[in-house]
Order: structure tokens, then sequence, then C-alpha cells
């Protein structure tokens, strides 16, 4: 049986709710939702004594629950529909006197002018506003008119809807400029998800006395969660809003029914502030066969290890998915500028949520295991936050790693995922006379004064294999001349030119920092300092390397500099630093034997083989060492191809030159390993 219409226009069309009305018979249409779901909304602008008018009442029982339940008895319903009228008629004769049914048509009313305190439209807008030509406008603008007239001043126009964009944006625009109040509510939905796949919503209207043109609107939205109404900016903000709404419903559709085959990423925001509180990341395992116990699982990532790659990267999920043994796993990554009571508080909090997630054939009312590292959600504490001209807003904040450790990193706000420069802390030194903790006390926490920044640890595994390519000088190793001249270009927090400062003693290393901000916070949270062997220069590393005069020689350059335009494939460094004339500077400063150190993060395949061509038309000899589970690349480059040493000879360099280092005094992290990171090494 054909009920649907065959296009949108239809949905206009006396002819085809006529022929509608007649194949249903007597089933109620309820399209847009029943009575329980609506009732919470409407009982909050329905009023007992109210005179309410309901438009294209179709034979709806939405009329009948609300008389029935006494929420209001002065109803007076119409359509344009004789047969459903008459039968609507006979259904309330006897038992609803106080309601009357009326055969009329909405673009034209015979009540008299506020006439009513409440006029409730459920789908009648969406039937008549099915495509934005002139003439479908007119007749919205009519049905508009007629409403309005018909209101008293403050009586509200309630209008259920599935908020196709271009009907939401009409009705708010309209109302808005007449000086109305307008706000939306989504409407906590039963409805069988298979079925009916879009949220339903009600636009409420309140009508004022408009008092001038620039009178601020008033527009609000109210997620189906919470009463509290939140405020939009602007029409476009609002439709925004109900988009976002709809693209979360359609999604929890689509999960319900098939497992993904891409990593799906979505926010959970803050009721009060709007702002993101939990990003989650659902991940279906193809090699984990579902069962009843293992079909779905929540992982809460620890505060501050979002950006680890077991956590931050698609293959890391996926590994982390297959290893946890679920078919389908949610990742919860938790925001900095949230506050979290604990894990019992945040599984209470995301339940419902998350269950919207659910994978097909879930059973109702399965346990849902909630899971994360050691069993709590770590520990982030934000030290200093500001904004940079040049970089933006940044933060630096202390974080808890895996195990006892605690490190200090400094993100960037703009690429939040990215942990910009990282050094670990040591572990507080009790004052004179200050006994030491029990161990049945409560821990110590970040809140605690931390201790200071442990310099002989290097964080990055790029910093490492950039100070292991210092292997690759000329002479029997870097320790035997004089003097040891390095140029840094890109500070960060300072721990790279700070280790090749304290652990090659006869290294003078200049560093080239465009961002003035950055030294600072290098200074005061990172623990850098300059002396007769360090010195900072704040310039662009472009016209720094460009003005040097050719008596300026370095044995070692190196290049870890990020790139501020996020749109190009290459993050690091910007595309200006590998173009072949500026290379040729490059070139020009650097020692015959010297080695110019580059650390590469492309994503874009054709890219990096351009830049890699490019960097091999000026430097003859050219390693490369892939950095595990990151894009990084670290590119070694050198001037003579007969310098060429195969891994086996560097990996010998590496361990003489670390054992001179050793030897020197300074405490040196055991996990650090020269020659680990130079036996990955490749020529390209």
């Amino acid at each position: 049986m054909e009920l649907l219409p065959r296009s949108p226009g239809e949905f206009g069309s006396a002819r085809y709710w006529d022929r509608f009305f007649r194949q249903r018979g007597h089933r109620p249409f309820e399209w847009y939702g029943a009575f329980p779901e609506l009732c919470p909304v409407l009982h909050k602008y329905v009023r007992p004594r109210d005179k309410v008018l309901v438009v294209g009442c179709g034979n709806s029982e939405l009329s009948e629950q609300i008389y029935d339940v006494g929420m209001c008895e002065d109803i007076v319903n119409i359509d344009i529909n004789n047969a459903v009228i008459h039968q609507m008629q006979e259904r309330s004769r006897s038992k609803r006197p106080k309601m009357s049914y009326l055969l009329m048509d909405v673009l034209q009313m015979d009540f008299p002018d506020a006439h009513f305190h409440v006029v409730l439209d459920k789908g009648t807008l969406d039937a008549i506003l099915t495509d934005e030509e002139e003439a479908t406008l007119d007749k919205v603008d009519k049905m508009f008119g007629e409403i309005s007239r018909v209101l008293q001043v403050g009586g509200r126009y309630l209008c259920v809807s599935l908020a196709q964009a271009h009907v939401l944006k009409k009705a708010v625009e309209y109302f808005s400029q007449e000086g109305w109040v307008v706000r939306v509510h989504q409407v906590a939905d039963s409805r069988d998800k298979q079925q009916f796949v879009l949220p339903v919503f009600i636009y409420v209207m309140t009508k004022f006395r408009k008092i001038t043109a620039s009178a601020p609107q008033i527009l609000e939205i109210c997620p189906e969660e919470q009463d509290k109404p939140m405020r939009m900016e602007s029409v476009e903000q609002l439709v925004t809003a109900v988009k976002d709404r709809q693209h979360y419903a359609l999604l929890c559709s689509q999960l319900s029914k098939t497992p993904c085959k891409e990593q799906v990423c979505l926010d959970l925001c803050d009721k009060e502030s709007g702002k993101p509180r939990y990003t989650l990341h659902v991940v279906d395992s193809s090699s984990v066969k579902p069962s009843r116990d293992n079909s779905f699982a929540i992982f809460i990532i620890p505060q501050g290890r979002e950006t680890e790659w077991l956590f931050g990267t698609e293959e890391g999920r996926r590994q982390l998915a297959t290893s946890a043994g679920f078919g389908r796993l949610i990742t919860v990554a938790l925001h900095r500028e949230q506050h979290y009571e604990g894990m019992a508080s945040i599984q209470s909090e995301l339940s419902g949520r998350v269950m919207e997630l659910a994978p097909p054939g879930l059973p109702a009312r399965q346990q849902v295991p909630f899971l994360s590292v050691g069993g709590d959600i770590g520990v982030r504490t934000v030290r200093h936050c500001d904004t940079s001209p040049l970089s933006g807003e940044y933060v630096v904040e202390d974080v808890k790693g895996d195990g006892t450790c605690y490190f200090r990193r400094l993100i960037f706000l703009r690429n939040r995922n990215v942990v910009q420069s990282e050094a670990r802390l040591l572990a507080p030194t009790p004052l004179p006379g200050q006994k030491k903790r029990r161990k049945d006390k409560k821990k110590p926490t970040l809140a605690e004064p931390p201790g200071a920044i442990d310099k002989s640890y290097l964080c990055c595994e790029h910093h490492k294999a950039m100070v292991a390519g210092l292997c690759l000088l000329g002479g029997p190793d870097p320790l035997s001349g004089a003097l040891l001249a390095v140029l840094v270009v890109g500070l960060g927090g300072g721990s790279l030119p700070l280790f090749i400062h304290d652990y090659f003693s006869q290294a003078h290393v200049a560093v080239v920092e465009i961002d003035p901000s950055m030294l600072e916070v290098a200074t005061r949270w990172f623990g850098f300092s300059q002396g007769d062997r360090m010195r900072v220069h704040v310039s662009d590393g472009l016209d720094y390397v460009a003005k040097l005069g050719a008596e300026a020689q370095y044995d070692a350059i190196m290049f870890d500099v990020d790139s501020k335009d996020l749109a190009v494939g290459m993050s690091c460094p910007p595309p200006a630093f590998v173009e072949k004339h500026f290379l040729q500077k490059v070139k020009a400063v650097l020692k015959p034997e010297g080695v110019f150190v580059l650390n590469l993060v492309c994503r874009d395949a054709q890219l990096k083989e351009s830049v890699l061509a490019t960097i091999r038309e000026v430097f003859p000899l050219l390693y490369v060492r892939r950095i595990e589970g990151e894009v990084n690349e670290i590119l070694f480059c050198q001037l003579s191809p007969e310098g060429r040493r195969d891994p086996t000879e560097l990996g010998a360099r590496a361990r003489v030159l670390e054992g001179a280092l050793r030897q020197a005094g300074r405490p040196w992290d055991s996990s650090y390993v020269l020659a680990d990171m130079l036996q990955a090494v490749k020529i390209l």
C-alpha cells in the first residue's frame, strides 16, 4: 500500500492527504513521536486555562491525549481534509465535549485576532515547506501571518518538526525578525532507531510586541538531556547546533546497524560552556569475533596520555581494541579544560551516551565494562597557559606517565594532540629534617610543587636520533676537537640544545627561535638557560641563516621547527626550509665533514618524495632514521658521498662516543643507547 508521497511537493497537496487518510483508515498517524515523548516539553508551555489551536491535526491522538491527562481542555483542531475531520469528530464527540474539530485551512482562518494562547503544529509546517520555491515560501508566509494574527501577545507557537535546515531557518528568521523569542527543544526520543532515524524538535516561538528593528534577537536551544537553555548568537549558529544533533542521530543509527569500517570520532561537549569535554573514537575490530561478553567496552584514556601512539593514532587504537579483545571499543579522551572527579563519576556521566553507540545485536541491559590503564584517570595539572601572536594559544602542563614518572609538556592548542616539547620531572627532594611520607598516607599529586627538570633525559625519540646524528661527524669522534659549533633552529622547550650543551662540553650552541614567547616558556618552565656556550637569537630561521657570512661554519646544523600552516601536508619543517635555494645557504655554512640534521614530519607521500629529491640535489649523502610509531623521520645530510658509513660502522662510532660521554661523569639515562638510534638508519 503506497502511503508515502511520490515527491516531497505532494506533502502540501490536499489531494494527497485525502488519499492518505482514506487508505490508512482509523489508525493514528504519529510520525513525529507519540505523546509520552512530547509531553515533557508541551507541559511547560500549555496551561490548563489556555485556549489552544491545533493546526493540521490529521488523525493524530495528540489533542485527545492532552485533553485526557488534564493538561488543557479548550482545544480547537483544524484540518483541510473533510474525511479526517469527520472521523475525529465522531471519535471525541461523547468523550471530550469541550474539544472541537473544524474544516479550515491554516492559510486562511476564520478566527478573530488574538483569540488563542497556544497554536500547536505537529508536522504541518514540514508538510507545507517542502521546497524553497517562491510559491511555497508565499504559502508559508501566509501561514505564519495567520498564526501571528490569532495568537495573543505572550502566546506560544509550538511547532513539532524534524527540523530540516531550510524549514528551521525560515521559521526562526521569520519570528525572530518579528521580535518573538525563539527556543528549540530536542525531544527525548524512544522511537525505534532502526525505523526512525532523525530526531524530533519542538520550536517554541513566544509572541512579543515588536519594539525596534535593532532589538537583540533571543535565540535558544534546549538539548534533550537538560532543561537549561543555551543562548545562540545567530540564526546560523542555531541551525548548526540542530544539524550537529541530527548528524549524531544518523551516526547512532548507522552504528546500531552495521560495524564501522573506518574509525568514527566525535566530541561530547560540556552542558554549561559548550566546550568539548570528551573525545570519543569508535573502533570496530575485524579480528575479534564478538560474543555476549566481549562485544562492547569503553576505554578511558588517562589524562595526558591521549597523545601517545597507542591512543592518539588510528593504528594504535586498532591495536588497543584487538589486544583488549572486544568487537567494538570506544576510547575516551579527557580534555584539559575540564575537571573530572574520578572514574566512577565519568562512568556515570558517559553511560547513557555511549550506549547510543553500541554495536548491533547488543542485548538490552547488557553490562558494559569501563577499562583504563591501572584503573585510574591519570593526573594532569595545567601550570601555565597563554597566547602567542605567532604560535597561538598554548599550555604548559604536568602529567603522570606510564608508571610513577611525571612529565612536563608544551602543547599548542591549534594542534592539541601533538606534544611540542616534553621533559621528565625529578621526584621532589625532601627538605633537611623533613620526614619521608608514610606508605599509608595519601599519595602525592601534582597539586604539590613538582621537582626540577631532569636534564639527563630526552623524552622525544626524534631528539634522541638527532643527537645520535653527531656520530656522523668527521674525525675519530666528536669529542676530539677543541670546539664543536652547533646551530639549532627551533627552541621549543629547549630540551635538544640543552642536552647537547650539557653532554658535549666542547659544544658551542647557537639557537634560533622566531617566537620570543617560547624563549620565556623554555626558561621559566623547562630549566633552559643561556651562557657562554649557549646563546638564543630571536629571529626567523630563514633570515638568520641567509644573513650568515661564509666565515660562519658549523659542525652540525639541526632543524626542529614546526609549521604554523596546518593545511600543508608537512607539519615540520615549514616548506620554505626545504626549498633548494635555502638549502644551498645551509650548505654554505656547514663544514665539509659536518652534518645537517632535519626533523621531517610529512604525511603527503608525493610531497615527501619531492622534498627528498630536492635535499639530494644539495646533499649527495643522505641517511634516514624513521621513528617507530610516529610520522617523524630524521634525515642526516652530508656533503661528501665518500664519507658514507654502513650501520655497523655507525654503531661502533656511537659506542665510542657514548663511552666517552659516560666517562665524563654526567648522569646518563640507561634507556638511551646511541647505537640503538643508528642501527635502523638507512641510506637513501
